[in-house]
């Protein structure tokens, strides 16, 4: 899988599922949300991310 792929399923699997969302700017709102609940756990991100094809130089 594409890294953003597993990127969106994450999101979608450990916030944004099941739930209702009172119109667009609560969408918004809880899609920002979840997004900096990702961001937040640099491992997370790295994990989900990363391939051993990809040097970044660390």
């Amino acid at each position: 899988m594409n890294p953003i792929e597993q990127v969106w399923q994450w999101l979608r699997q450990n916030e944004l599922a099941n739930r209702c969302f009172e119109g667009y700017e609560d969408i918004v709102e809880q899609c920002c949300r979840a997004w900096n609940r990702f961001i937040s756990d640099n491992k997370r991100v790295a994990n989900l991310c990363m391939r051993d094809w990809i040097d970044v130089g660390n």
